[in-house]
């Protein structure tokens, strides 16, 4: 019956979610027509192409766009975004607009890449675009020429792979859309670049445009092929709409900043290494846990070198050694070295935007070196600390005297009966103080007033 009563609540719900789904579509038909204006500013990332795909998809599900613009500032990003971004594009039935903007902006690396995609490829004065080539053998003399193969006794088959795919990748969207193919293999064998100006007169772009309000007005009534269908633009009117990044995009932009991923992991590590010696699931385990997972989720979603996770796993077992097993600060050292090696190789791309601050891995150094001196400090105290038990243990404790005696007689010391030795005479219920211990016998004194609590 229970599972009956839970499948209509979940069909209900899932109707209701249909429904404001045919609702906002709804509205949005019988909305004046808009163009949605999105943002690509910075490196490109997982972030930078959930927002975009999202807000594509978006687009082509409403009736009254009639374009996208998409404005662009980046020095480039990963591969992995950037071609699902592309894919995206390619797919859309409206429209996309490129424009980079604004002036002094640039379209660098994968930017000239999805501006080759772009239906319309647009710049605005005094920006860029190009320096195309991977930069995974961006070193290369002369970005690859036969004279630097030479020197350098030739690139390796990865990067002849790489290089070769890349071309191909940039003069396939060059001849889809039909502009320059020469030029685009030249940016990426050689990282050539153009300005906005150079760019028109080479046709690697459309035109050029201020703003966006200028690109739409000098783009109305122009014909685009989408999709291979030759489709006119009716832009007159449209108002343009700023798409910002969600919660959910602006949540993943900061998880994936690799400076953030890589404290939440230390978090995390610390966060459950404080747990392991502090026994119970308390708030560092969970905070721990939590801060780890989440680390987890950004480093599947960026550039990891398996190498630089691995030695940064030897790092943080070899400090937990040293906790456990004592080497003097042997395997501390060896496990910092071993753990600031594999944050320097963890993130495994050379453009400075998606890399960790060096800083930033010094300063976890230190404070891994200050973790293992404070547990080396506390382990020496612990073995220099004088350990007292058995009967030695009641020396300096207080005892009661059990029944009245002189020089022999019976004292009550933490719930058991002693005999006792006192040079004084005592009375029942007086209390004395324990100075040694001989036997079974505890020599005691009468306590003074001097010694009360």
């Amino acid at each position: 019956m229970s599972r009956w009563v839970i499948g209509i609540l979940l069909g209900c719900l899932i109707g209701l979610t249909d429904l404001s789904s045919a609702d906002t579509i709804k509205s949005d038909n019988v909305l004046s027509r808009t163009i949605p204006v999105l943002t690509i500013s910075g490196a490109i990332g997982p972030a930078v192409g959930d927002y975009v795909i999202n807000e594509i998809q978006r687009a082509n599900r409403r009736s009254n766009v009639p374009a996208i613009i998409i404005t662009i500032d980046t020095p480039g990003g990963l591969v992995s975004s950037l071609r699902d971004i592309n894919q995206q594009i390619l797919a859309s039935n409206i429209p996309v607009l490129c424009l980079v903007y604004p002036q002094g902006a640039r379209a660098a690396s994968a930017g000239t890449y999805i501006l080759y995609a772009c239906h319309i490829a647009a710049m605005a004065p005094a920006t860029t675009l190009g320096a195309a080539t991977p930069v995974q053998i961006g070193g290369m003399p002369g970005g690859g020429s036969p004279e630097g193969e030479e020197e350098n006794h030739g690139p390796s088959a990865m990067e002849k792979k790489i290089l070769n795919d890349s071309i191909a990748y940039i003069r396939s969207l060059a001849q889809l859309r039909g502009r320059n193919a020469e030029w685009a293999e030249k940016a990426v064998r050689e990282a050539a670049t153009l300005s906005a100006s150079e760019a028109l007169d080479n046709n690697v772009i459309n035109l050029i445009a201020d703003t966006p309000d200028v690109l739409a007005e000098r783009l109305h009534s122009q014909t685009v092929v989408v999709n291979k269908q030759p489709q006119e633009m009716d832009l007159q009117g449209a108002a343009l709409e700023p798409r910002t990044p969600d919660w959910r995009n602006k949540f993943l932009a900061t998880i994936t900043d690799p400076n953030i991923a890589y404290i939440l992991m230390m978090i995390g590590v610390y966060g459950l290494l404080l747990e392991f010696y502090s026994p119970g699931f308390g708030i560092a385990g969970t905070i721990g846990a939590i801060s780890l997972l989440v680390a987890l989720y950004a480093f599947q979603l960026l550039p990891v070198n398996y190498v630089g996770l691995g030695l940064i796993l030897v790092g943080i077992a070899l400090l937990i050694a040293e906790a456990m097993v004592p080497s003097f600060g042997l395997l501390g050292v060896g496990g910092i070295i071993a753990f600031t090696l594999g944050s320097v190789f963890l993130i495994d791309t050379d453009l400075p935007e998606l890399k960790i601050s060096m800083s930033l891995i010094y300063a976890i150094a230190i404070v891994s070196g200050g973790f293992i001196v404070l547990v080396l400090k506390t382990l020496w105290n612990f073995r220099h600390k004088q350990v007292v038990s058995g009967a030695d243990a009641l020396i300096g404790c207080e005892a009661e005297a059990d029944n009245n005696f002189t020089e022999h007689g019976f004292v009550l010391i933490r719930g058991e009966r002693w005999a006792a030795r006192c040079d004084e005479p005592l009375r029942k219920g007086d209390v004395v103080v324990v100075d040694t211990v001989d036997g079974l016998t505890l020599q005691v004194r009468k306590r003074t007033g001097s010694e009360e609590k």
